[in-house]
């Protein structure tokens, strides 16, 4: 995992914002593909695809809190 300590906190934020929530409107994408998932609507691998991406950066970010708080 030190891969993972390499990555400085501020890329991974920014990494949230910019593709973790884009784009922002009307809604970030993240939160539409959760939404889809949670009516079982998500079925298209195209859907499925894009909330795999946009998911990357916030577990990014949980990975690096999970490695923080453990150490």
């Amino acid at each position: 995992m030190l891969w993972l300590d390499k990555i400085p906190w501020a890329v991974v934020f920014i990494f949230c914002l910019t593709l973790g929530l884009a784009p922002f409107f009307p809604e970030p994408h993240i939160v539409e593909k959760i939404r889809m998932l949670t009516q079982g609507k998500l079925a298209r691998p195209i859907d499925i695809f894009d909330l795999v991406l946009h998911a990357v950066p916030f577990l990014l970010l949980f990975l690096k809190l999970v490695r923080v708080w453990i150490n």
